[in-house]
Formats: C-alpha cells, sequence, structure tokens
C-alpha cells in the first residue's frame, strides 16, 4: 500500500492540533481533504470515520486506565447515537452516496456542524460556569438527565454519520450541561469511549458503501499517531484559549466556504 507523505503531513499537522486542543479530528480533517485536496465529501467522510475510530480507541484506553470514564454515560450516549447512525447511513444508501446532490448536501451540513462547533469551543467554559452554578441550584432528575443524554446520542449519531464532526466538541459541550457536578475530565473521557463505537459503526457503514479509501487512510494515520502524541505531551504548556479561539475562528471560515462553495 503506498503512503503518501503528503497526506501524513496533513494527518501529522491534525494530530498535533488535535492533541493539543482535545477537538475531534473531523472538524479538521474532513474539511481539509474536502476544500485542499478535492477528495468526494462522501469519502472524505467515510475514511474520516476510520482515522477517528483508531485515534478514538487509543484515547479510550488511556482514559480507561486512568479511570476517567463513566460508562453510565457512554452506554446512555451509545443506546442514541448507534441505531441513529445506522439509519442514516441506510438513508445515504437509499439516496446514493455518490451522487451530486448527496456530495452537495453533506459539504452543507458539513460546514453547518463546522460553526456550530466553533459556536461551542468559543462559549465551552462560560457553559461550564453557568451549568455548574445552575446544577448547585437544582436538584437531581435522574430520568430527564437520561432521557436528554440518548436524544444528545441520536443528534450527534446523525450528524457523525454524514459529516464525521460532532462528536468531540458539540458532545462534550453538551455532557457539560447535562451533568455539571462531573469533572470535565470523566467528561471527557465519556465523550472520547462513546466515540469508538459511533465511529465504527459509522465507518463501517461507509466501508459497505464504497465510500472508504484505505491508502489514504493509512497515509494519514502514519502521520497522525505520532502528532497527537507530540501534541499531548506539550498540550499542559500550550496556551489553550488562545488556541481554542484560533481554531474557533478557523472553524468559522472553513465552515462558510464549505456552505457557500
Amino acid at each position: 500500500m503506498h503512503i503518501d507523505l503528503l497526506y501524513s503531513a496533513s494527518g501529522f499537522a491534525v494530530g498535533l492540533l488535535v492533541g493539543l486542543t482535545g477537538v475531534g479530528g473531523g472538524s479538521l480533517m474532513t474539511p481539509l481533504l474536502v476544500l485542499l485536496f478535492g477528495i468526494h465529501p462522501a469519502t472524505a467522510v467515510g475514511t474520516d470515520l476510520l482515522y477517528a475510530a483508531a485515534t478514538k480507541t487509543a484515547g479510550t484506553l488511556v482514559h480507561g486506565i486512568k479511570g476517567s470514564v463513566d460508562w453510565r454515560i457512554t452506554g446512555r450516549l451509545a443506546a442514541g447515537s448507534v441505531p441513529a447512525a445506522a439509519i442514516t447511513i441506510y438513508l445515504l444508501q437509499e439516496h446514493g452516496i455518490a451522487s451530486p446532490g448527496t456530495a452537495k448536501l453533506i459539504q452543507s451540513i458539513l460546514g453547518t456542524a463546522l460553526l456550530i462547533t466553533a459556536v461551542s469551543l468559543i462559549f465551552r467554559p462560560q457553559l461550564a460556569r453557568l451549568a455548574y452554578q445552575k446544577g448547585r441550584e437544582r436538584p437531581d432528575n435522574p430520568s430527564r438527565t437520561a432521557f436528554w443524554t440518548i436524544f444528545t446520542g441520536a443528534i450527534l449519531g446523525v450528524l457523525v454519520s454524514i459529516t464525521s464532526v460532532g462528536a468531540g466538541a458539540i458532545g462534550v459541550t453538551v455532557l457539560l450541561l447535562l451533568y455539571p457536578r462531573l469533572a470535565t475530565v470523566r467528561i471527557v473521557g465519556s465523550d472520547v469511549a462513546h466515540a469508538v463505537p459511533l465511529t465504527l459503526i459509522a465507518g463501517f457503514g461507509h466501508w459497505m458503501l464504497g465510500s472508504v479509501d484505505w491508502a489514504l487512510l493509512a497515509s494519514l494515520l502514519v502521520g497522525s499517531i505520532p502528532g497527537i502524541a507530540i501534541g499531548s505531551m506539550l498540550s499542559s504548556k500550550a496556551p489553550e484559549a488562545l488556541l481554542r479561539h484560533l481554531l474557533a475562528a478557523t472553524l468559522v471560515l472553513v465552515g462558510t466556504k464549505l456552505m457557500f462553495s
């Protein structure tokens, strides 16, 4: 299998940013493949989903060893996302995933998802503080929290299957609002663990539809795995707020271009 060093360099850059910021690679990798390399949107999404499954599995192992995964939350998210992902893949198959109309739809929804992700990144600290204050004031309602967690999983299942974006920044932001008393590291760990079955199911579905480029996937992983490792080691020294706002600004520009191109 031929390894393209240009794709590997892109994978390294995205992996480095993921390690530094914790934002899902789909927010960066999929639009990069579509806009910079001219990859068909469906192929970019399908390849990126399996790329995410590989990287998130490694992340889940780390969080699992640290004990920073709340498996109850992960299970609730998956209860909504896995069926939603399966239904979405079926609908993509029915409407012809390689058609120009589907490509345009994927590109438009991807642009919208990037804008939502950017907003989530910018306002996450304020939302987390607000949720914590409200959480101290209101009594727990376990059944309501469980319902909204499953519902969030279903929305993420649809969004991730179509665009490969959403499981990271959007998922974490919503979980911070739903579980204000839970430590942020456990929120992140639970979200990362949930992304594994979701991206595997959605990625397998795209593979069955023929929208996975295995040579591209291998090239990306060759660069991204060391990139994520280096980024994670440097993350404690990085200016988190500055990186978050720069990343959000980039996503706004890219999302707008995708929506109107």
